[in-house]
């Protein structure tokens, strides 16, 4: 009987790891084909392409942000073959699994947890004496009941066979997130979490891992990402694969890891920055809050004076980018607290910080014990809350604004001066400026519109208007300054009215070019000629002192120039400014 194994990815940059883990295991017996969409392709075009596969047998891998366009794509094809055999999987179907068989009665199996050897098993069953009540970890359809046989044991992680060797995933490694798992299990019991549920840590067999990723590397890999709830619970563990990776990475590969920062040694993180190429290492690292209770109430055991330390000694070493995470909606947690959590971590200036909304998975401690704090939430996934007994629907209203505008103006680095003297000069608070420019940004009806980055300073600027007029004139300069030094191209039209007219740009220029020098030796280096400068730079006027602003952090409010210099060949944009009175003076 052909089977088929599929799951909807978020993106199509994504691999499922867990079908080739199921592939890999059983395909000694079977041969097993594997099909990969996304949440964005229309449920339609998934059905007709899977039916041309002509399976017979069709697992799905299930999460709690594809369940509901798979539920749509399962409906369709038993509809159009009802004599195919459905089998789901996966952490979203692993819980409450009696619920789900009757909820889609077009499911014919469950694979429960721990998929590999009870997925074998199954089809062991399907093709010989269909004795289903000998399989371990499934839910399955007798008599029109349904019976549920637990597991037994979990899969001997060192005898899986590597789920990276096929192939049809060669081409497309290089444009895709390899994910790879060395460990599976976490030690901790965070109660909003589904690896809460299993106990103990289980390791795959080091030197197969070590074989894989050599094998991902030397076919074109160039994002790999350890799924490993806590990839340095063991420190000696954790150094022997940062000194493997350091030692055997290639020119452009990164690797992505989720760290718990507390308990991360100081002595680790100075071997990073010592040995560690600039780019090799990511480091994903949930804090989620500040608050003793809320994390006394979640089981979440966190230092965050260590938490801290780690951070910044990363972060002064310049060498690897931090995600931190925070979860707004977690117990006794109100909008008060989670503005001061925002804010302690914001204090760390992580490359990324991303905001979340408490999801209540199926299985964990925090849904089973909802009432304990007045939790509502979706009834469908992916169960975000909308409120608890001290945090509002209209709180929750609130920090989805900052949720919005920090991502487009934080995480993606468009204007990273700007932005650090608005929260740190202008605003009471780093959360106080996101939340007044979220809640602004909402009111105009920008969260519904696509935007071209211009539109974003534009959109800055505006706020800005209204709410800081006093200080628009020193922003306003460092959003010039943003804008023109994050360009690749020389811009065409850049965001604001008030530009040098060509009159004065003309003489600006000819001052340059009699005395190159008044940019530094950097720049007289250059030896740009008159037609480089008129097509490859461009030059403003800020109300500052740009140089002595980065150098000190003191403002000196005095009319000065930049003139930024785009390298058509390098693609390299530079910097470089002047005072206005040593541009007068020479043009005089």
């Amino acid at each position: 009987m052909k089977t088929v194994l599929s799951t909807l990815n978020a993106k199509y940059i994504h691999t499922s790891l867990s079908i080739r883990y199921l592939k890999a295991y059983a395909e000694h017996d079977y041969d097993i084909e594997l099909a990969e969409y996304t949440i964005k392709d229309p449920p339609m075009n998934i059905v007709t392409d899977l039916h041309t596969k002509k399976p017979e047998i069709l697992g799905f891998s299930c999460y709690i942000w594809n369940i509901e366009e798979t539920i749509k794509v399962i409906k369709m094809l038993k509809k159009i073959n009802p004599s195919l055999l459905i089998v789901l999987g996966g952490p979203e179907v692993t819980y409450d699994t009696r619920e789900w068989m009757e909820k889609i009665p077009e499911v014919d199996f469950i694979i429960i947890g721990e998929g590999e050897q009870s997925f074998k098993q199954l089809l062991d069953e399907i093709h010989g004496d269909r004795n289903f009540a000998e399989v371990s970890g499934i839910a399955y359809r007798e008599n029109d009941s349904v019976q549920i046989k637990p597991q037994r044991n979990k899969v001997d992680l060192k005898e899986l066979p590597s789920p990276f060797h096929f192939k049809e995933d060669l081409p497309h490694l290089s444009k895709r997130v390899t994910y790879i798992e060395t460990s599976r299990g976490c030690p901790f019991s965070c109660q909003f979490c589904l690896s809460s549920i299993e106990v103990g840590v289980r390791y795959f067999d080091r030197e197969k891992v070590k074989e894989d990723i050599r094998f991902l590397m030397d076919n074109g890999a160039k994002t790999i990402k350890f799924v490993d709830r806590t990839f340095n619970i063991s420190r000696s563990y954790a150094m022997e694969m940062f000194q493997f990776l350091i030692d055997e990475h290639k020119p452009g590969v990164v690797f992505q890891f989720e760290i718990t920062a507390d308990i991360m040694r100081p002595e680790v993180i100075q071997f990073l920055n010592d040995h560690a190429p600039k780019g090799l290492f990511r480091f994903e690292i949930g804090v989620q809050s500040t608050n003793d209770l809320t994390n006394e109430l979640v089981m979440r055991k966190q230092n965050f004076t260590k938490l801290t330390r780690t951070v910044t000694m990363v972060k002064e070493g310049q060498k690897i980018d931090q995600h931190l995470d925070l979860i707004a909606g977690l117990p006794e947690e109100d909008y008060h607290s989670f503005k001061k959590t925002f804010n302690d971590v914001f204090e760390l200036r992580p490359e990324e910080l991303q905001l979340g909304f408490l999801k209540m998975l199926r299985g964990t401690g925090l849904r089973l014990r909802a009432e304990d704090h007045g939790y509502v939430y979706m009834d469908h996934s992916p169960y975000e809350i909308l409120k608890n007994n001290v945090l509002s629907f209209e709180d929750m209203i609130k920090i989805k604004q900052v949720e919005d505008v920090l991502e487009k103006f934080w995480n993606d680095h468009r204007m990273d001066e700007t932005i650090e003297y608005l929260v740190s000069r202008v605003f009471s608070t780093p959360f106080d400026f996101f939340q007044d420019f979220g809640t602004f940004w909402d009111q105009k009806g920008w969260t519904r519109i696509g935007h071209q980055l211009e539109d974003l300073y534009k959109h800055l600027y505006d706020f800005l208007e209204v709410e800081k007029n006093e200080d628009l004139r020193i922003v306003s300069g460092f959003m010039k300054y943003d804008y023109l030094r994050n360009q690749k191209y020389k811009p065409r039209k850049p965001w604001w009215d008030d530009m040098l007219s060509k009159q004065e740009r003309s003489k600006i220029y000819r001052s340059i070019l009699d005395n190159p020098l008044i940019l530094g030796n950097k720049f007289a280096s250059k030896q740009l000629t008159e037609k480089d400068l008129f097509k490859h730079t461009i030059v403003e006027s800020l109300p500052f002192n740009i140089n002595h602003y980065l150098k000190t952090g003191q403002m000196i409010e005095e009319d000065s120039f930049i003139l930024v210099h785009y390298d058509p060949i390098q693609l390299k944009t530079t910097v470089y400014s002047a005072f206005s009175s040593e541009i007068d003076s020479k043009v005089s």
